[in-house]
Formats: C-alpha cells, sequence, structure tokens
C-alpha cells in the first residue's frame, strides 16, 4: 500500500470517508495497513470505516464499518462497535433490503454496481431507476458503487444519490478535479 498516494488522493479529491477493503492478505498486514490509515484519515478529519470486519474495526477503533449480505447483523455490529460508529449496508439492487437496514438502524445504504466495474467485474447491475425509487421511500444516505468515475458520477447523483464510491478513478486519476 502507497500511503502517500492515499493522502494525496484525500487531499486532493477532498475525501469524506475512506472504506479499506482488501480481503486477500494477511492478517498482520490488514492491521498495520489500518493502522496507518486510520492515522492519516484522523489527520485529514476523514471517516475511516472497515468493509466486513467489525473485529478489525473495533480493534483499531475505526469510525465505524461496511456489511455485505453474508456478513454480520447490524445489531451485531451496533453492539461490538458501539452507538457512535457509522453502519453501511450493501443493498445490491434490492431496495426491500435497503428498507430493511433502514429500519435495523443502518447510517447509509449502497447500492451498485451502477456502472461495469472493472474492481468487481460480475457484481450485479443495479440500474439508476432503483437509485431513484429507493431516494424515494428511504431517509439515510444513498451511496452509489461500482464503476462510477469522474465522468458518470453526475449520473449517479442525478438519479438520487446523495454520495459516491470509487475506487480506480481515484488511483487512475492525474488531474485535480
Amino acid at each position: 500500500m502507497d500511503i502517500d498516494a492515499v493522502e494525496k488522493i484525500l487531499v486532493q479529491h477532498n475525501i469524506s470517508i475512506l472504506q479499506y477493503r482488501y480481503k486477500t492478505t494477511n492478517t498482520i498486514t490488514r492491521l498495520n495497513e489500518t493502522r496507518q490509515l486510520h492515522r492519516l484519515c484522523a489527520k485529514h478529519h476523514t471517516l475511516f470505516i472497515i468493509n466486513d470486519d467489525i473485529n478489525l474495526a473495533k480493534k483499531i477503533k475505526a469510525g465505524g464499518v461496511h456489511l455485505g449480505k453474508t456478513d454480520a447483523s447490524i445489531n451485531q455490529a451496533r453492539a461490538i462497535l458501539g452507538g457512535n460508529a457509522v453502519i453501511g449496508v450493501s443493498c445490491y439492487n434490492d431496495i426491500n433490503l435497503a428498507q430493511q437496514a433502514q429500519s435495523q438502524g443502518a447510517d447509509y445504504v449502497a447500492f451498485g454496481a451502477l456502472f461495469p466495474s472493472t474492481t468487481k467485474p460480475n457484481a450485479p447491475q443495479c440500474g439508476l431507476d432503483i437509485i431513484t425509487q429507493a431516494a424515494q421511500g428511504l431517509h439515510i444516505p444513498i451511496v452509489g458503487i461500482g464503476g462510477i468515475d469522474f465522468d458518470n458520477q453526475q449520473q449517479a447523483f442525478d438519479a438520487g444519490c446523495d454520495s459516491v464510491a470509487m475506487i480506480s478513478a481515484l488511483f487512475q486519476s492525474t488531474d485535480s478535479r
């Protein structure tokens, strides 16, 4: 992990939330990387959340966790991380799942992939019309994920996303948008 590159992205793009998502490395590496990133996020007043791993989030005192459909429940995450933790939930293309997450206390929901994604090429697709429908019935923030870049992010916002998640577009970016 290039911590200097991450810091440049945080500053250059005014990132408000950074999610650590790395499933293929060992526990010690994950712990070291998350500690570095947590310090970096604190320095830049960026919320730091961990993907899937509630125990790691607790161990490093991250600001929250993002849960997928095979992860722990919102109630379990809240019990372990406390009432102030930010808990997000992947809802893929399922408005009912988002409504359940909201009623169970999720702080935000994520829908996607909104566009073809190089990071997760086999991710289920979520049409922008689903975002529009979800925005009409939800009272928590909606995050658009999957294949989002600087050229298509406005489509996600126009559909009803409150925020978007980017990976490749940020790390490949050389402009100062």
